[in-house]
């Protein structure tokens, strides 16, 4: 088993609790972005550096990612991707998607994106938090005793 994080877009504080996780309880955790990460030196981590463009590690991680495997990521759609070959999503607020919500957590993406398109100013995500950072290591903590690491 794999986690594979979409690097770019992840949090500092969630590569940070990634990078704790991989060396104390020795799982694999591959970072996928198209720029160079200052990483540790370790067995348990990895760097795919991929191509510029918007989807590039999107496509990367979906192409890669194998059933079982825990994907790192708020990107919906690309959890559609890693849904339908068997893998889950964490969500960097602690979130899981999986056969039972992604669908939902697609329509929903959707609505907001037409609503943007049409000209409603939805706003971005709040600013990361302490409590967000929490979640996630929880829900990252739960996964890795399900799965025995």
């Amino acid at each position: 088993m794999t986690i594979w994080v979409d690097a770019d877009a992840a949090p500092r504080d969630v590569k940070d609790v990634l990078i704790r996780a991989a060396q104390r309880r020795k799982v694999s955790v591959t970072f996928v972005a198209n720029q160079y990460l200052n990483l540790p030196m370790s067995a348990q981590i990895q760097m795919i550096r991929v191509g510029a463009g918007a989807d590039v590690a999107d496509d990367y991680i979906a192409d890669h990612c194998e059933s079982g495997d825990l994907v790192i990521s708020a990107d919906v759609p690309l959890a559609a991707r890693v849904v339908a070959n068997g893998g889950l999503i964490l969500q960097p607020r602690g979130r899981l998607l999986d056969k039972q919500n992604v669908e939902e957590a697609l329509s929903i993406r959707d609505f907001g994106d037409s609503l943007r398109s049409s000209g409603v100013e939805t706003g971005g995500p709040p600013p990361f938090k302490p409590a967000d950072k929490q979640k996630f290591s929880n829900a990252l903590d739960r996964w890795l005793t399900i799965n025995g690491f």
